[in-house]
């Protein structure tokens, strides 16, 4: 195979994906015509997380940090204009975006080309935040950073507050000021919502947040257009007991976003941070990105979550979703529960090497109607390609257990 670093980043990424992650054809292109821009947009959960609040700016603050090259790396080779990075600690004044940008995207990892991205957004997440009241009921109110104990008893589990954030970057121009942001918006609130009944103290339901992160809906100024980047990161449906808390609030997670682009009357209820209330134009143009943690078919989500959003009438899914071979490698060495899944391994997005749940497809990028759909794929090279080293396999994962998936769109 030809070393990727030989040819342009995107020939190369359609090398090492294959055949099978192009989705637009001939007659697509044409229609697209000169009057419409291409723009990929992108997600990656890349597990730039850290165990203590300061570590990821430390990180950051040289460029010699191992697996912060090969995220740099990954976003180069694939080379999105629209990026969402799951589990990127949220640093107030936006130091940590600064800082991977200039000593990582914007320097050549390992014969990449620099990827530089002009605009930037971030901001509070609600892992690690402090609830001040004992919502696991098991322990009292744990207030002091820095355990588990606190972690359960935050809004959305992280060690300190901003753990597991979330960071945007663009080529294009942020729309700042019509950012909306959900943070605060309380599960109760949604009519009709699964919270698990009798689980919670009303003490804890009065107060209880729904994202376990935060949703952004980010504006991006295309030309004289708009496409509103709505994303986030719901809680793992894992790690819980039979009452299924966390399965049931990612469910209604992801239901926000359903509901935010369902029309006036669905979205109704909402209220943002700011107290504006409703969701999104009808009509607008949007593209829903994160690691939403559920698969479509395999995995423990509740009620099959992500066909909420798979499945909805606003949303315009590419005749084959982003693809890769690597995940159909894995899924065939690894075995385990991976042999039991009804889902094609093609569209796996995670390697958990466990054998419960096995790899499944829990990142997304999900174009709305009105955008015309284009290449599509999942950073996944199979064991034989120079660029395996990027991702590993089984116990050995040099940048994430996730990939970086990506969709490109025609915007008029």
């Amino acid at each position: 195979m030809t070393h990727p670093g030989s040819l342009s980043r995107r020939t190369a990424l359609a090398s090492l994906a294959g055949a099978a992650l192009a989705t637009a054809t001939a007659g697509q292109a044409a229609a697209a015509g000169r009057h419409r821009r291409t723009v990929r947009f992108a997600t990656f959960n890349a597990s730039l997380n850290r165990a203590t609040a300061g570590a990821l700016v430390a990180d950051l603050s040289t460029p010699d940090d191992e697996q912060a090259r090969n995220v740099a790396e990954t976003i180069q080779r694939v080379d999105p204009d629209v990026l969402l990075v799951n589990e990127f600690d949220y640093v107030p004044g936006g130091l940590a975006l600064r800082l991977f940008h200039d000593n990582y995207l914007a320097v050549g990892q390992r014969g990449a080309a620099p990827v530089r991205y002009r605009h930037r957004f971030t901001a509070p997440v609600n892992t690690g935040v402090p609830s001040g009241i004992d919502l696991d009921g098991r322990n009292g109110a744990v207030t002091t950073p820095g355990s588990d104990a606190y972690a359960q008893d935050a809004f959305g589990y992280g060690w300190f507050p901003g753990q597991y954030g979330m960071a945007v970057y663009s080529k294009y121009p942020i729309d700042t000021r019509a950012v909306r942001t959900f943070q605060r918006f309380l599960w109760k609130d949604m009519p009709g919502h699964v919270m698990p009944p009798g689980y919670y103290s009303a003490e804890a339901t009065a107060v209880l947040r729904l994202s376990s992160k935060s949703h952004w809906d980010v504006p991006v100024r295309v030309g004289h257009d708009t496409v509103h980047f709505l994303v986030s990161h719901p809680t793992p449906p894992t790690f819980d007991g039979p009452e299924d808390r966390n399965g049931r609030r990612n469910h209604d997670e992801i239901r926000l976003w359903a509901d935010y682009v369902g029309g006036p009357r669905r979205g109704a209820y909402l209220y943002d941070d700011r107290g504006v209330r409703g969701g999104l134009r009808p009509g607008a143009r949007f593209v829903i990105a994160g690691d939403l943690n559920a698969d479509p078919y395999d995995g423990d989500s509740y009620d099959h979550a992500v066909r909420q959003l798979l499945d909805h009438p606003a949303v315009r899914p590419p005749a084959t979703p982003p693809a890769s071979a690597g995940g159909v490698e894995a899924a065939r060495l690894q075995g385990g529960a991976n042999a039991a899944h009804v889902g094609d391994p093609a569209y796996d997005t995670s390697d958990f090497n466990d054998t419960a749940p096995g790899n499944l497809r829990v990142d997304h990028v999900i174009p709305s109607r009105g955008l015309g759909l284009g290449a599509n794929g999942v950073f996944w090279p199979t064991s034989d390609d120079p660029l395996h080293r990027l991702v590993g396999g089984g116990a050995a994962q040099p940048t994430s257990d996730h990939r970086l998936v990506w969709q490109d769109v025609h915007v008029r």
